[in-house]
Order: structure tokens, then sequence, then C-alpha cells
């Protein structure tokens, strides 16, 4: 096969599965560990690598939340946010729904509407100086239970930022019910929001369900375990419901076993709408163009055929119809170009 890195590596992408916190590069943790020496994260950047190597999905999520703890002050934030910015545009992501749990912040001390401020600067100045446009989805950590849910539920409603588009449910999915959190969502698409929850990654079929049926999923974050399902496959093709797949992350994860085992094929073979995503990349040893790369050689895919997946993307977005016209075009003239050399 062809080698796509390169031709990878100049194509305008979208992203619709990165989380906020999940994107800080070892550079910006090592520098907010410094910041904050009281924390067990690591600050030398070298270190990191080993403190991201996961034993499980439990274990990802303890360390995930230590480097969430080290988010304490609204700078802390802006510094975040520009900076996961500027490692999109490096890889020429036009446009991404960062996946923020604000949650996690404002219970630690930072004021709410200082939070809302710090990522909406971020998202203004990443637009203006990088040419990456940012929306938010707001979504509720799992793990916290419900009262995490009416929180964010709260703050994404009556404090809505104007990059504010969807609502979203994160964390481990096994003993946290996705039903529980029907009136949550519901409040939340009643004011606009639309949803995208994670289901089916570390669980089977039957969460993927609940989620379309119980939190009118429009998205669903991972869907690993659909292909267990005939039927939930074929409803998914037949609405044009998108999986936001993250192959590396489901490894590092232990949510699929090895990247030859994954179930993208039978996703694609069955006629879903296939996104291919990042999820927490530096906390998984990769990038969206990494990502592209697996996602091509599993898929037997040319040129033609990674643009098509680049392409979904942008269909699958929020973003509006002029919006998509634009990235859509230009994914179209950057492979016409790379293909006419």
């Amino acid at each position: 096969m062809t080698d796509l890195h390169p031709f990878i590596a100049g194509l305008p992408k979208a992203e619709l599965h990165v989380h906020h916190v999940g994107s800080a590069s070892p550079r910006i943790v090592s520098e907010l560990a410094a910041r904050h020496p009281d924390s067990r994260v690591p600050t030398d950047p070298e270190a990191l690598a080993d403190y991201f190597t996961f034993t499980d999905f439990a274990h990802f999520i303890d360390v995930y939340l230590s480097v969430v703890d080290l988010i304490r002050t609204p700078e802390d934030v802006r510094l975040l946010t520009f900076e996961v910015a500027r490692d999109m545009a490096r890889q020429n992501i036009r446009y991404a729904e960062l996946t923020v749990t604000p949650f996690s912040s404002t219970r630690r001390g930072i004021e709410e509407k200082a939070f809302m401020a710090a990522i909406e600067d971020a998202r203004l100045a990443a637009e203006r100086e990088l040419g990456v446009v940012l929306r938010w989805c707001f979504d509720i950590p799992g793990e916290a239970g419900l009262e995490a849910a009416e929180e964010t539920t709260r703050l994404a409603v009556d404090l809505r930022p104007e990059g504010l588009v969807s609502f979203g449910l994160g964390g481990p999915e096994i003993g946290v019910a996705r039903p529980q959190f029907k009136p949550y969502f519901d409040r939340a698409i009643a004011a606009g929001l639309h949803s995208v929850p994670h289901a089916g990654e570390t669980t089977g079929p039957q969460t993927v369900w609940d989620a379309l049926r119980e939190l009118r999923a429009e998205r669903i974050g991972h869907g690993t375990s659909s292909v267990r399902d005939p039927a939930l496959l074929a409803h998914l093709a037949e609405h044009r419901i998108a999986l936001e797949v993250c192959p590396t992350s489901n490894i590092a994860t232990r949510a699929v076993t090895d990247l030859d085992a994954h179930p993208i094929r039978e996703m694609v073979a069955a006629g879903v709408l296939v996104t291919v995503n990042s999820d927490d990349p530096p906390m998984f040893g990769t990038d969206l163009n990494s990502e592209y790369a697996v996602a091509a050689r599993l898929l037997e895919l040319d040129e033609r055929g990674v643009a098509g997946l680049a392409k979904n993307a942008v269909e699958a977005s929020f973003l509006d119809p002029a919006g998509k016209a634009r990235i859509s075009g230009e994914i179209d003239a950057y492979t016409d170009a790379w293909l006419a050399r």
C-alpha cells in the first residue's frame, strides 16, 4: 500500500470526539504539574509516557482524574484550551467539537463564570490566530452521579457559552446506567443542544440502545460493541447516526484486544457512518493523523477513501451548512491537487 502519512498530514480534517483535559500534551501537563507541585503527576515530560500506560479502563480514569486536578485556575483553563487548539492546527484540523467536563473544574473551586470566560477567550483566539474553529460538548462525568448531571445541565442551560453545541455523558459505563440521565438530556435537548453520549465501549449493545432510546443520541461515542447486534447496526446505518470511533484509545483502555480485532471494518461494511477520532491523544500516544493512518490500514483505503472518512466527520458535525460546505470543499480541493501531482 502507498504510504498515506504525508497525504493525511496535509488533509483538512474535523474531529468530533476529543476530550479537553485529555488533549493536554506532555509539555502542557508537565507545566501544569510544575505549577501545582502537590500533584502526583510527573513534571518530566519523558516520565509521562510511563505514567500514561494503563492497565485497564479503571486505571485510565484514575490517571485522567489526576490530570484534571491540575486544572485549578481560570488561567490554567485558558492555557490548556489554547494549546490544545495549537496542537490541532499543526495537524490541519479545521474544526473540532471538544468535550469539556465543567463539573470537574467548578467543583474544584474554579468560579463557573470565570471558567466559561476562559474557554470562550481561548476559542475566539484559536479561530483568530490559528484558524481552528472550536465548539464545545459539555459532558456529565457519569461516575460522579446525578449531582454531576444536575450541575452540568445547569451550567449548560443557564450559563450556556456561545460555543456550546452539544451535551454528552462520559466516564465508566459499567455500573453507570444510561437511562438515569434521561431527565438531564431532556432538558439539554429542550434548550437546543445535541445529544452525544458515550455508549457501548466497555459494555454491550444494550447500552447503545439505551443511549438512542432514552437519551435521544444523535451520535454515539465509541459504540464498539454495536457490531454484536446486527439490528443495532442496521438502525445506526438507516438513520445516519454516526459512531465516533477512536481505535488506539480502545486498545489503550483494553476495550478492544488489539488493532487487528477492531470492529471498524464491520461498522463500515454495515453502512454505518463512521468518523475517526483521537479521544485523549497524548495520554494514548497518538494524534488524529495517526488515527487516520490506522483506519486507512484497517479499511484498506487509498487517498480518496481517507478523504471520504474526513468528509464523514464533517457530515456528522454540528457545523452550519456553510461551514460544512467550506471544509468539504477544502478536502476535495486538497485531494484533487494531491492526486494531480
